[in-house]
């Protein structure tokens, strides 16, 4: 594997020795010994055109536990604020020696025309609305954990489908590993057209029984996504995880978020902090997925 850029397409068995890397990495972060020589050498370069907090943190951490040099590089002190193109600056960052690009930005499609500029293998970090692969990687390694398997397991994805990157990486991948998937939302936030063949439900209420996993997405005002809501409130009302809905899970069931979480809105306090809110986890997971990603896209997996 040559960098990351979707999970479109990806078989279950790729899409499983990732899973299974993840697990090996994730024992040895557990360890004394946490970290390895496996990218001794190699530079990995952090480029990211939009704000991050759990990718950025983790891919660094995930570079510097497998040996690897890391490099950010910051959009807002660069020669970009003087007009320097982008096919420019990622070839700058070529010719300084980095060997491998770990990219987000808001145009879809950005990650793959870095790749092909460069000839670098890229990963995608989240491209606009398109996808972040290794967030669904993150959350499939996690809900395997919890569960012990993904097969048959039933998945709400609960909110702004249609802004959403996360929602569409796990639309390629977790049905693909064996997990039911359903889409729950107002038909302003759902996908135009269904080319994965899921459920689609309007009515929190009645989707929710017999789910294993809540999965909820931002509700990501800055694409445009409170359109159709008279307020937060209203859309908390109809789609968010109250505690009311939280009562109503059956007992087994857990509950997601990629974050950042807007508290109040997509998912009350109770749901995020209560025991079975695997959110952390999600977090912690994220470390041990992007090492596998990045041994994988440089060859050493």
């Amino acid at each position: 594997m040559s960098g990351l850029l979707t999970l479109r397409g990806l078989s279950r068995p790729v899409l499983g020795d990732l899973l299974d890397s993840a697990e090996r990495y994730g024992k040895q972060l557990e360890g004394r010994d946490k970290e390895s020589s496996e990218l001794a050498g190699v530079t990995v370069t952090t480029v990211f055109f939009e704000p991050s907090t759990r990718t950025l943190l983790s891919f660094q951490k995930a570079a510097a536990h497998l040996g690897a040099h890391v490099m950010s590089f910051n959009p807002e002190v660069s020669s970009l604020e003087k007009g320097e193109s982008l096919r420019d600056t990622v070839l700058t960052l070529s010719a300084l020696g980095s060997d491998l690009l770990v990219v987000r930005h808001g145009g879809v499609g950005v990650p793959g025309l870095v790749a092909r500029w460069t000839g670098l293998p890229v990963v995608n970090a989240g491209d606009g609305r398109g996808e972040h692969p290794t967030q669904t990687l993150a959350d499939a390694l996690t809900m395997r954990k919890h569960f012990g398997a993904l097969e048959g397991l039933r998945m709400g994805l609960v909110g702004d489908i249609r802004n959403s990157r996360v929602a569409r990486g796990h639309l390629w991948a977790l049905p693909t590993l064996g997990v039911d998937v359903t889409l729950i939302g107002p038909r302003s936030l759902l996908p135009v057209a269904n080319p994965w063949g899921v459920r689609i439900e309007t009515d929190l209420d009645s989707a929710l029984e017999g789910l294993d996993v809540v999965y909820l997405l931002r509700v990501q005002r800055e694409r445009g996504a409170a359109a159709g809501f008279p307020s937060v409130s209203a859309y908390a009302s109809r789609f968010g995880l109250t505690q009311t809905r939280l009562s109503r899970l059956h007992p087994s069931a857990v509950i997601m978020h990629p974050g950042p979480i807007n508290r109040g809105v997509e998912i009350c306090d109770a749901a995020a902090d209560g025991p079975r809110s695997l959110i952390l986890e999600q977090v912690a997971n994220g470390v041990p997925i992007r090492m596998a990603v990045l041994a994988a896209a440089m060859g050493a997996e």
